[in-house]
């Protein structure tokens, strides 16, 4: 993708998308998506960190709209990630210890 130099375009959404059919309506999203992609990258860029993941999370719930994933699903895929991660540090504390086969032989 090219990388642009100035600030990206804005392109608003018209507010009668409730008679639109859903193809045309995903494609628009789809485009706005891509738009404030362009916008948190370019805030990144001017270091604008805290501006950017406020821009995230609307990115996040496009994301969501798009794919159709309701809320109590975001949040148990949230909580299968938290236990998973903390089964993982579990484990990597476990394993600190040497396994028998990388222990010295004298």
């Amino acid at each position: 993708m090219k990388k642009r130099t100035g600030p990206p375009p804005i392109y608003l959404a018209s507010s009668g998308t409730e008679n639109m059919p859903a193809a045309h309506s995903d494609e628009r999203l789809l485009s706005l998506l891509a738009t404030l992609e362009e916008c948190r990258a370019f805030l990144m860029d001017k270091g604008n960190s805290e501006t950017a993941r406020l821009l995230s999370l609307a990115i996040l719930e496009l994301r969501m709209e798009l794919h159709h994933v309701t809320d109590a699903e975001l949040k148990a895929l949230c909580d299968l990630m938290v236990e998973g991660q903390a089964a993982q540090d579990a484990r990597a504390d476990f394993g600190q210890r040497m396994p028998s086969y990388l222990k010295l032989v004298k």
